[in-house]
């Protein structure tokens, strides 16, 4: 028998916004009330995927899962009232609420309209653009190649995710939640459950339940309870620019090519993610490049606005997507075998605007042993072990 010197009813291992999410909606059930401990290896956050992100929101996906998760994230950006105040104080998140603009090519155009089809039988506020509607909102945009574009009306933008994060702590710290600085190394196991976590500075902390949601780490994490998990750490530049174009109040507006760019202040951020087949290794190293801004950002954005022909790169930094190489959607749930322990990760870019969602449903979970709002049960390690994928089209 282990020898613990601390115990807990909950361990969460990693304390970034998905599981400060998760500490905040358990410790706000009041059907639970046992003891929290949220561990982080590094409480600046320096190099967390939450700050780094480029900290956007959309309904626009095609499964109608991912469309409700997305949902109430924006309930929570929208409406911090409901969950986040502390002693009447209210957590300020800036959301600009411009939407996002999917633009499609011939190539794209039947994938865009089926997804337009799930997101209106789900409610979702977006309208279908012909190139002649779009040139009309949007006069500094090259549609020639364009076949149509998908917009959003509402409930899409981009907000402060340090000042997400920061709400999510502080109300969870207000609620008894305990913050441990530290590194997960080791689990202890007892059977067919985790009995605890071990620390690298020698502490031992027994648990009823564990949480991961170590983000970039996650694999690591379960491989400490010698589970295998699919996810992986991937680097994803985000570049800084000016140009001497006014936009207006654009939406972020994602390039048949893959880049996207909307904009922050009087300038613009913009990036990529690699497509299908092209190399992306796992890596933990967040050094910048700003080789690929000029071979494919830059070529891509002078082409849609003629305007970013003259944009000048002030900066850039690097953050991860934590990529669930099966299917990119988020592993959300417990294991199998291994009751106690639950599954938070594999985001795939998209952690930051599901983290609501998920940690409320990890709460239930964990407090009813069943999901209440959404179910999240497709999201389930079971798929990775039957490797059933499940297929999200709209990956940015």
């Amino acid at each position: 028998m282990t020898d613990f010197n601390e115990r807990a009813d909950v361990v969460i291992v990693g304390g970034a916004i998905v599981g400060s999410s998760v500490a905040t909606f358990l410790a706000m059930r009041q059907d639970f009330g046992g003891r929290i401990v949220v561990v982080e290896r590094d409480p600046t956050f320096r190099t967390s995927s939450t700050t780094l992100s480029a900290a956007s929101i959309r309904l626009q996906y095609s499964t109608p899962l991912n469309i409700e998760i997305s949902r109430f994230g924006v309930e929570v950006i929208k409406h911090p009232d409901r969950y986040l105040a502390v002693d009447g104080e209210v957590p300020e998140f800036d959301f600009v609420e411009n939407g996002y603009l999917f633009l499609a090519t011939d190539a794209g155009l039947a994938t865009l309209e089926s997804n337009h089809a799930v997101q209106r039988q789900h409610d979702v506020p977006v309208v279908l653009l012909t190139p002649a509607e779009l040139h009309a909102r949007f006069d500094w945009m090259n549609v020639d190649d364009l076949a149509a574009a998908s917009l959003g009306l509402a409930d899409e933008g981009w907000f402060d995710s340090h000042a997400l994060l920061q709400g999510f702590r502080r109300k969870a710290r207000s609620l008894g939640v305990v913050e441990r600085t530290g590194e997960v190394v080791a689990m202890d196991m007892d059977g067919d459950r985790v009995a605890g976590v071990r620390l690298a500075d020698g502490a031992i902390i027994g648990a009823d339940w564990v949480v991961n949601a170590a983000g970039p780490r996650a694999a690591s994490v379960a491989a400490m309870a010698g589970v295998e998990l699919p996810v992986h750490p991937r680097k994803r530049h985000v570049y800084h620019v000016e140009a001497p174009v006014k936009l207006g109040a654009a939406p972020l507006t994602i390039d048949p090519t893959g880049v996207y760019f909307r904009p922050e202040g009087p300038a613009y951020i913009t990036g990529f993610s690699p497509r299908e087949g092209e190399p992306d290794p796992d890596t933990l190293d967040l050094a910048t490049d700003r080789a690929p801004f000029e071979s494919r950002v830059w070529p891509a954005l002078a082409h849609r606005v003629p305007g970013f022909d003259h944009a000048r790169l002030l900066d850039t930094w690097a953050g991860h997507y934590e990529v669930n190489t099966l299917d990119h959607n988020a592993i959300v749930g417990p294991h199998p075998r291994i009751h106690n322990l639950l599954f938070a990760n594999g985001f795939s870019g998209h952690g930051l605007q599901q983290a609501p969602a998920a940690g409320r449903g990890l709460a239930e979970w964990i407090a009813m042993g069943r999901w209440q709002t959404i179910d999240l049960s497709p999201l389930g390690y079971e798929r990775v072990e039957r490797d059933e994928p499940i297929r999200e089209l709209n990956v940015v």
